[in-house]
């Protein structure tokens, strides 16, 4: 393989991408944060659906993904915008703590238009000044990569899913860390994860998670069917959650695991493999392990998600030939000769890490090149 490069922020991490974000803290600062992207060009705004009135555990999490998102390796410079003081504080103040540069505005008591003028001065200083920085030569030993697959189907367990596995063993070897997640696509096979703990400690530390969610969905007293597994993944020949969730775990490689992290929480044990309580949702996922640290993600796709991350470049393999062919400008990693045996899985696992380097150095992913940038926060429960 030839050399990684990437850019080495201040705290250490490494990020293979160099934004410079516009951050709303709620969602009546979107306005501001996008007019400040208009005027400033190569800015990246994050609009958002939430941010008031959210009190607790969901607070908590609204503030977890703010300041892991703002604290990304893939980002430079934050620009954070809010309607008020003490919130826009927190996050900036968080965020600093990496030693990137961050500054915050609020609107009360000033307006969107002196805001956005203020916030785009300091755009322009953050974006002329991440525009000089340079790559350095980084081992695979310094990426956290996440993994979550979508619109499943039965070639999704043989093919694609596997080829995540031999990534991911890989660069559990190479010293990387690792996050996967979609907590109710493992029914049915959840021992198989509590198994591989590293601890006794953490098995009853994931059961207890996967135990909250069983408990959430039958205290609603709703059949899942269509939701889980969804009617793409029914047409695609998975019918019950168990056959999706063996095809979810196939993916997550044979290493034991090592931490169980709340949604968007950054790891502290060390580099390997982690399991993030996430929704199966996307979009939701994927931006809360983005908000963990996550600077690239691979996602195994049977019938063709079309998903993308605007901070987290998201990596598509699919082995259908079918979606190979019709949505073949979102795949990255086209392996449907494991199904025609004409490759075989260490093949596979070969053309994906060697995707991999190609887009930690620079190359884009179909889903930055089509310009999906789906950024989407998670909510645990109604606002006060």
């Amino acid at each position: 393989m030839n050399q990684l490069y990437g850019y080495r922020r201040e705290n250490g991490k490494v990020g293979v991408r160099n934004h410079v974000v516009i951050l709303p803290v709620d969602d009546i600062s979107n306005a501001a944060c996008e007019a400040v992207a208009n005027q400033i060009k190569g800015t990246l705004p994050l609009p958002h659906a939430y941010g008031r009135l959210q009190y607790g555990a969901d607070l908590d999490l609204h503030f977890r993904t703010m300041i892991g998102t703002g604290s990304n390796p893939n980002v430079a410079a934050v620009v954070v915008i809010g309607i008020e003081d003490n919130w826009t504080k927190t996050i900036v103040d968080s965020i600093a703590e990496t030693g990137k540069p961050v500054t915050g505005f609020s609107i009360e008591g000033h307006g969107d238009l002196e805001t956005v003028r203020q916030a785009s001065w300091k755009a322009k200083e953050y974006v002329q000044w991440a525009s000089e920085l340079q790559k350095e030569p980084v081992e695979l030993k310094d990426l956290t990569v996440s993994i979550k697959c979508g619109e499943s189907d039965t070639t999704t367990g043989l093919g694609s899913c596997p080829t995540v596995s031999q990534a991911v063993n890989r660069l559990v070897d190479a010293g990387a860390t690792v996050f996967f997640g979609e907590t109710s696509e493992l029914t049915g096979g959840e021992n198989l994860i509590a198994d591989r703990m590293a601890t006794p400690e953490l098995k009853d530390k994931f059961m207890a998670v996967y135990n909250d969610y069983i408990n959430e969905i039958e205290s609603q007293a709703v059949d899942l069917l269509g939701s889980q597994p969804t009617q793409g993944n029914i047409k695609g020949g998975l019918s019950t959650i168990e056959e999706k969730a063996l095809g979810n775990i196939a993916k997550t490689g044979d290493k034991e695991v090592i931490g169980v992290l709340e949604p968007a929480e950054a790891p502290s044990n060390g580099n390997g493999l982690y399991f993030m309580d996430t929704s199966s949702a996307a979009a939701e996922c994927i931006t809360l392990m983005a908000a963990g640290g996550a600077v690239v993600h691979f996602f195994p796709t049977g019938q063709g998600n079309i998903i993308g991350n605007p901070i987290e470049p998201t990596i598509k393999i699919t082995a259908n030939p079918d979606t190979a062919e019709t949505m073949s400008e979102h795949i990255d990693v086209d392996v449907k000769g494991l199904l025609s045996r004409e490759i075989n899985l260490t093949q596979a696992g070969d053309m994906l890490m060697n995707n991999l380097h190609r887009t930690v150095n620079g190359r884009l992913t179909s889903a930055e090149a089509l310009g999906h940038v789906e950024f989407v926060m998670t909510k645990l429960y109604r606002s006060a």
